[in-house]
């Protein structure tokens, strides 16, 4: 479609940033021609203040799709008429959102426009149907939709690999360029009627993957759920994707994702633990990412139809003609349904040979038994295509002349465009729907089936059926299909094993009419209660659920181009500021310093765990300063920390989360906990041991006071599981002994019980008030769970404490924490150290300055 609303894009891929070429307002009118993409001035747009102020009284919902859902048709006069779509899920969903919501739709036209009548069509669109068109050049639009999307994320997210040039073709960096372009042509679109803090947006499958990052980009705290419709496939497949991480990011700047199944959305999650570190919770019933400070949310629900539609078509007249001339043609016959898209996915081939083979097996069959076969014209377009095409015409063709004689053709291949109300038709005369996708992401065909099969009072009578009798029906479905969780008393076939899918279909004939009854009336009950608009109604409320607390959270925007992420922290969770630490630092004369080791002062990624010079040269600094008691606190052994700290001869250790303690180079080591043997190691080691053989990449380490099972370098969801089940095994053997068994980031740990890191920060103050030293100034830094132990005692020690005492706990990343600050790594926080020491430092010299001019002072007299 030939278009002015066209976006140039910089090298999006390079890691420039995006501009949105305008700012958000109302329109009078709905402009076609979009923002160009150009280098990103991160100064003010990525502020939360970026937010325009909201007008809106009304709840709205800007629904955003690949098409709008309407027809477009030219009259006899050359003009453009448009209707809705019944067909369209996006209108149908409609009847879910309820009477209060206003329904905005952005999308393609079906047809090509002429750039002429752009504008008076889009205003004609807005004000008579809501719809906002985007209007897409045909080249722009071509390398898009037949290139990016049906070459590359089609193919691949239904397991389709590029291994040669002929499946899907090598990745084209141009394609990418196309597929960005049009995501921020959409983008635009939004931003043209969006009110951000009041409406919500909820963008539609793979087309538009990349859109959730603008939105998020220009409004930080913009309302928004993504709900993909096509399956997600296994990390092993989409790993092989070149642009992977773009695409995952930028998902996980909508509010919630919406899957099928539960086997997309763990295919989702998978690849955000394994290429993004991003792991999940499940928190009473909804599952969570934590992703900078904002919860994602997973939805999963599988679409249902619009039911009143299939029932209006169904009351037709026309519908009751069409069955009774079916009935008429097939009478005598048992008629078998395949309904499917002329694509390589939809198994269409290997239903008809299922099919051949349940009449070579079953004589008795022949002559009795019709495949109607439906073959709707495919979406995609290629080489492929045909070749489905033409091996679907051949093996007809000798079925046919193989098995058919006059009168009867055991295979009728209906591939011409069919009108709703005749594909009815078939569905309620049909005795067994065959659904043998190889993949597809949900696939329809068997409700709109069961449906038609309940029939009503007009059709009963056309068929002759006996309206007190209850309705039948059969199901044999692919594993590989999103509706098959669904469907229990459906026959679940796996469509590449043809001879079980021509027992399958066997089985749906010969079973007994009670049980076929009582399957039916099985999925009937959930497909009435599971319509298109319980869908929708189901993902606004997790929408609303999810995007309840925006308002109170203090939101701005990091990173470059695709890579853009929101960070959002609660109100009293901030980032600890140097130059505001330092100034405290220098108020100060009483200092208590309590530093992590591991994770705070080294990266817990890092291979080689051996502090870098610079962390020592620092920690040596900050020790000799003699209004500070610093304190290094690890889960290590004593031994190990001895030897990387010897230098630092004032630093007091804490090792083994604080079963020992040394206050200086010059003290004996101590215990916080008196422990009168270590025999339960005899029993956890050998456990450990167990599952350290069965999972490769994983090791024991054992220390004086406590043994830990590491798994850091396993495989992360192999290593997840297995340190579920020895967190089990641990508690149930070790039930009777004074330890805890904790699971911490990678490992499980078994120690005394009462040793904790809160130990040392207890210890530290209530020795420095023994000495009546009240900390004007403490300082505490961790970066996972046993670290909150100190952050509760120097939190809640206000007798410990002078009463003008600065407090500063300070985790590492945005996370829930008892601290109220935070720094993003271990670079910043050797970089705040470094202040702290360099504050030290300069103060020494200034001492020394002025204790060599008092001694000169003396000297004179």
């Amino acid at each position: 479609m030939v278009s002015r609303s066209y976006s140039n894009l910089l090298d999006l891929a390079s890691g420039d940033s995006l501009s949105f070429g305008r700012e958000r307002r109302r329109l009078p009118r709905v402009a076609t021609v979009a923002g160009v993409l150009s280098e990103y001035d991160d100064d003010n747009s990525n502020s939360v203040n970026s937010d325009a102020p909201s007008s809106v009284a009304q709840e709205r919902m800007i629904i955003v799709g690949n098409q709008l859902p309407l027809r477009v048709n030219k009259n006899e006069n050359g003009e453009w008429d448009f209707s809705w779509d019944e067909d369209s899920l996006l209108l149908q969903l409609k009847d879910g959102l309820g009477e209060d919501f206003e329904v905005i739709y952005i999308g393609c036209l079906k047809e090509e426009i002429d750039p002429i009548d752009q504008d008076d069509i889009a205003q004609t669109l807005l004000e008579k149907f809501k719809c906002v068109p985007a209007f897409i050049p045909t080249d722009l639009f071509s390398k898009f939709y037949h290139g990016f999307c049906k070459q590359h994320l089609w193919p691949l997210f239904h397991y389709m690999l590029p291994l040669s040039p002929d499946l899907g073709g090598r990745f084209d960096r141009s394609l990418w360029q196309a597929y960005l372009s049009v995501n921020k042509i959409f983008a635009d679109k939004v931003m043209e009627v969006i009110s951000p803090d009041d409406d919500y947006v909820w963008v539609h499958d793979y087309h538009l993957m990349v859109l959730p990052t603008f939105l998020r980009k220009r409004f930080n705290r913009v309302k928004l759920g993504f709900f993909l419709h096509s399956p997600f496939p296994s990390s092993e497949i989409y790993r092989t994707l070149p642009v992977r991480e773009e695409l995952l990011r930028a998902l996980l700047n909508a509010d919630l994702i919406g899957f099928h199944t539960f086997d997309y959305a763990r295919h989702f999650l998978s690849c955000c633990s394994r290429m993004l570190g991003v792991s999940y919770q499940s928190k009473r019933g909804y599952i969570g990412l934590e992703y900078y400070g904002r919860t994602v949310s997973i939805k999963i629900l599988p679409v249902g139809i619009h039911i009143r539609q299939l029932e209006l078509v169904l009351n037709l007249p026309e519908t009751e003609l069409k069955v009774a001339e079916l009935q008429s043609r097939f009478r005598g016959q048992t008629v078998l349904l395949g309904v499917d898209d002329m694509d390589i996915f939809k198994g269409i081939s290997l239903k008809l040979l299922a099919m051949e083979q349940l009449l070579l097996q079953h004589p008795d069959k022949r002559g009795s038994v019709v495949l109607v076969q439906i073959a709707n014209p495919a979406r995609g377009r290629g080489k492929d295509v045909q070749e489905v095409q033409s091996e679907t015409y051949a093996t007809v063709s000798r079925i046919n002349k193989t098995f058919g004689k006059p009168g009867y053709d055991p295979v009728v291949l209906i591939d011409s465009p069919l009108q709703f109300f005749e594909r009815i038709a078939y569905y309620v005369i049909a005795e067994c729907c065959l659904v043998t996708a190889v993949r597809d992401g949900m696939n329809l065909i068997p409700y709109e089936y069961i449906i038609c099969r309940q029939g009503n009072t007009k059709l009963d009578k056309t068929l002759g059926l006996d309206q007190t009798t209850p309705k039948k029906s059969m199901l044999v479905v692919s594993e590989f299909i999103g509706c098959s969780p669904s469907l229990s008393g459906a026959i679940r076939v796996n469509p590449w094993n043809v001879d079980a899918v021509a027992e399958a279909m066997e089985s749906a004939l010969i079973y007994s009419d009670s049980e076929k009854q009582m399957r039916h009336e099985k999925h009937y009950k959930y497909v009435i209660t599971h319509d298109v608009a319980y869908w929708a109604k189901s993902f606004l409320q997790d929408l609303e659920r999810t995007c309840r607390d925006h308002v109170r959270r203090r939101c701005w925007g990091i990173g470059f181009g695709l890579g853009f992420r929101v960070i959002a922290l609660d109100p009293n969770f901030r980032k600890l500021g140097v130059e505001h630490i330092v100034s405290a630092y220098k108020r100060t004369k009483n200092r208590a310093i309590l530093l992590d080791y591991d994770g705070a002062l080294m990266m817990s990624s890092s291979i080689s765990a051996t502090p870098n010079s610079e962390a020592v040269e620092i920690l040596d600094s900050l020790c000799k300063d003699p209004k500070n008691i610093v304190f290094l606190v690890s889960g290590k052994d004593r031994n190990t920390l001895v030897e990387w700290f010897s230098s630092c001869e004032k630093l007091g250790i804490a090792a083994e989360h604080g079963y020992f303690l040394r206050t200086n180079d010059d003290d004996d080591w101590d215990t916080c906990v008196s422990i009168p043997d270590f025999d339960w190691k005899q029993i956890a080691e050998p456990v450990m041991q167990l599952y350290a053989e069965t999972t490769d990449g994983s090791s024991i380490e054992a220390k004086e006071s406590a043994l830990v099972w590491n798994y850091q370098h396993a495989d992360p969801d192999f290593g997840s599981c297995q340190a579920k089940e020895l967190l089990d095994h641990l508690e149930s053997v070790l039930a009777n002994e004074p330890v805890s068994v904790k699971s911490g980031p990678h490992i499980v740990e078994v120690k005394p019980q009462g040793v904790n890191k809160g130990l040392i920060a207890e210890r530290l103050l209530s020795t420095m008030k023994q000495k009546s030293i009240l900390p004007d100034f403490v300082l505490c830094i961790g970066d996972d769970r046993s670290d909150e132990d100190m952050f509760e005692v120097i939190m809640s020690a206000k007798d410990s404490l002078s009463p003008v005492a600065e407090v500063f706990a300070c985790t590492v990343g945005q996370k829930p924490s008892k601290a109220k600050y935070y720094l993003e790594d271990t670079t910043e926080i050797l970089r705040m150290l470094l202040g702290l020491a360099t504050a030290s430092e300069q103060e020494a010299a200034r001492n020394a300055v002025q204790s060599s001019f008092h001694q000169l002072a003396i000297g004179d007299k």
